[in-house]
């Protein structure tokens, strides 16, 4: 008559170790994951100092301004980004000899120089052609004294080619250039 209801077993599942996994779990990824850092124009500065930098005569110095409007300006004169990297050679190497250009290409300086509002691309093509008119003057001296592509050299040769032609690239500090014409 009086029946006792049976007490059925809980299937409840214990959750005390679910937490447990979760952090391991947790941990797991964070290790195992690469988080992509954002990468810039690697360049190597110049150690600090209180003194000023020795004067540089203006024939050593190649102007490069890039103003608001992404337009490249190379001395005074407008010229195509296309452009850029035989000028750079040309002025680096002189080898008309020019009394307006440096004696050596280690006395050479490019001077690039950007407007607030210029864009990053602008600027970063600008650089490339400065950076590859480098490369190809490095790997001409390479063949011409060792026979073969600056990459190929040892370390050592390489020093002895960027001693004679210096990457020499000074940024100057950005400016308001259409406010200046």
């Amino acid at each position: 008559m009086f029946h006792k209801p049976k007490h059925r077993q809980d299937n409840a599942i214990n959750a005390g170790s679910m937490a447990d996994i979760a952090f391991l779990l947790l941990i797991f990824f964070l290790v195992t994951t690469t988080i992509l850092v954002d990468t810039g124009i690697a360049v190597r500065l110049p150690p600090w100092t209180q003194e000023p930098p020795p004067p540089v005569p203006k024939r050593n110095i190649l102007w490069a301004r890039v103003n608001a409007n992404d337009e490249l300006l190379v001395g005074n004169t407008p010229t195509d980004v296309g452009q850029l990297r035989q000028l750079a050679k040309d002025f680096i190497m002189n080898p008309s000899g020019s009394p307006n250009r440096p004696k050596a290409p280690n006395r050479a300086v490019i001077s690039l120089q950007h407007d607030r509002a210029t864009s990053y691309e602008a600027y970063l093509a600008v650089y490339n052609e400065l950076m590859a008119a480098y490369n190809e003057l490095w790997d001409e001296a390479a063949l011409q004294s060792y026979g073969r592509p600056y990459k190929a050299l040892s370390a050592k040769k390489q020093a002895g080619i960027r001693a004679g032609i210096p990457l020499v690239i000074s940024e100057a500090e950005p400016v308001n250039l259409m406010a200046e014409q």
